[in-house]
């Protein structure tokens, strides 16, 4: 008992008796006693150095801060974030205003340095899964010459890419800027990633109205389709998807390029409030170059009959002559709802009604483009009858204003896919993607043509004028992208493609029976 309670007078077990006997050595002997507060003191200095360095470094903000990996551990504290030295490529006129020679300087290879750092290239968005679906014709026969230059017939230009750089032979002028600003766009996303386009050739043709009827090529003995771009496409025809032209700006109708309406559109749905908005339907555009918009017509407020509706009728001579004041896209979200209604074909308003978090009434269209093909019915739009327009949109006016929470999710989920999935990085994703597995498919090496000119964006840009130019400076990639295109998601399996097609157009019935019941109930009344 003695024993044990001796032993506990330093501290618990044999640490106190150690440290007792170590002390007691010291006591004893000066010189040991001198040499003990000699080495207590050096300690303590020591501490107070160290402890104003750390001091120092945490609160001066100096480099040695912990930084996190990948999975949350503390790394050595002397890592800091790669900063990149960007080389930026301005365009070079330098022959005036004529420059008609390619300087050389813009790389046609780039490797990124490689930052671990960096997050991994996302996946995307799902509309991608269409790329496979358009060039399944030629996945067991594959791209000859002969194939390509089947479509020579009727595409506006021929474009040869080899070794990262473009060659183009023009064979009909397209409507307007159309075939040269889809130029500009191919030339825009060489510019971004460079060398990583492979050499490939194809037709593109800028007229609305695909051409290639799948029925043309299904019966026994009929050769494989041409393989065509354009900028639109439906269940009946092969012709392959491609952004349109308008993404890089429309010069003839004051249009910027896309990456600038963005911006515009976003800060056009902060201004107003959904609530605070026109209880309407709104449209305006030219209703002279389709009978389905003639027709929509009809569905415009009058002395007798209230549909809902506010239709207008653009004149573009005498916005033009206005300076566009009427024609600012993003002062026209003003409304709750706003109608899509196809002209001759698909229509570029497309996108920027839908990124004006209104209610898209959605009238059935006969084409599509290419992103499109994502949109579900009753999430992202309103569907409606192209054959009953004016007491679809009465129902779904009616519906969205006594169903206000509800319209407002499908509004804004419109307007985050476009802001989110069809941003310009990926369009240029898109048009990656597509060149890359459209060249995967090729049987032959291509070569330049006979009687094609290079291009690049001084080619193109030094000898514009105008809104021309200015659209081509606002949209031109100054330099390669630091970071690699998202990842392509693959195909469909064929179980899968169908649920999808068959979910949206259970939606769209589904709607129709509402308008249906709703009306049949009116006629009871």
């Amino acid at each position: 008992m003695q024993q044990r309670q001796s032993s506990n007078v330093h501290g618990p077990g044999h640490s106190g008796h150690f440290t007792d006997t170590i002390w007691r050595q010291f006591i004893q002997s000066p010189a040991k006693s001198y040499a003990l507060f000699a080495f207590i003191f050096l300690l303590l200095v020591g501490a107070l150095i160290s402890t104003r360095l750390l001091d120092s470094t945490a609160l001066g903000g100096g480099t040695n801060k912990k930084l996190r990996d990948r999975k949350g551990q503390t790394d050595a504290p002397d890592i800091t974030k790669k900063h990149y030295n960007k080389t930026e490529y301005p365009l070079k006129c330098t022959d005036g205003n004529n420059t008609k020679t390619c300087p050389g300087t813009y790389p046609t290879s780039y490797t990124p340095e490689e930052d671990h750092d960096s997050p991994l290239a996302p996946t995307c968005p799902d509309y991608f899964r269409w790329i496979h679906e358009d060039l399944r014709p030629w996945a067991r026969t594959g791209i000859t010459r002969e194939m390509v230059e089947r479509a020579n017939e009727t595409a506006n230009f021929r474009l040869v890419i080899v070794k990262g750089r473009a060659y183009v032979k023009r064979n009909i002028k397209a409507f307007q800027s159309r075939d040269t600003f889809t130029l500009w766009g191919i030339l825009q996303l060489l510019r971004r990633y460079p060398g990583k386009i492979p050499d490939l050739d194809l037709m593109f043709d800028c007229v609305d109205w695909p051409i290639l009827l799948k029925s043309n090529y299904s019966v026994p003995g009929a050769p494989a389709p041409p393989p065509l771009f354009r900028y639109c496409a439906n269940d009946q025809t092969f012709d392959i998807v491609f952004p349109d032209w308008s993404f890089w700006g429309w010069p003839e109708v004051n249009i910027k390029s896309w990456g600038k309406i963005l911006k515009d559109l976003e800060e056009g749905n902060r201004r107003m409030n959904w609530t605070d908005r026109e209880p309407y339907a709104y449209w305006k555009g030219n209703p002279v170059v389709a009978s389905s918009r003639q027709d929509l017509m009809k569905c415009n407020v009058s002395e007798g009959q209230e549909w809902n509706a506010r239709l207008y009728v653009q004149d573009w001579k005498r916005e033009k002559q206005k300076g566009y004041k009427q024609s600012d896209l993003a002062s026209q979200c003003k409304h709750r709802f706003k109608i899509y209604i196809e002209g001759s074909a698909w229509s570029v308003s497309e996108k920027y009604i839908l990124a004006c978090d209104s209610v898209t009434l959605y009238v059935t269209p006969n084409y599509t483009d290419f992103f499109t093909r994502g949109l579900i019915p009753m999430h992202h739009f309103w569907p409606m009858n192209v054959y009953d327009k004016c007491r679809s949109i009465k129902f779904a006016v009616d519906w969205g204003n006594n169903h206000t929470g509800k319209a407002q999710e499908i509004g804004r989920a419109a307007s985050r896919f476009i802001q989110e999935e069809l941003k310009m990085d990926y369009v240029y994703d898109y048009m990656f993607h597509l060149l890359n597995q459209y060249s995967k498919l090729f049987r032959y090496q291509p070569t330049i043509p006979t009687g094609a000119v290079e291009y690049c964006a001084e080619t193109m840009a030094c000898p514009e004028e105008g809104m021309a130019r200015k659209l081509m400076e606002e949209s031109l990639e100054q330099s390669p992208k630091e970071t690699s295109p998202c990842t392509l998601p693959p195909p469909y399996d064929p179980s899968s493609l169908y649920d999808v097609l068959r979910e949206k157009e259970n939606s769209i019935l589904q709607v129709e029976s509402w308008v249906k019941a709703y009306w049949e109930n009116q006629t009871n009344q």
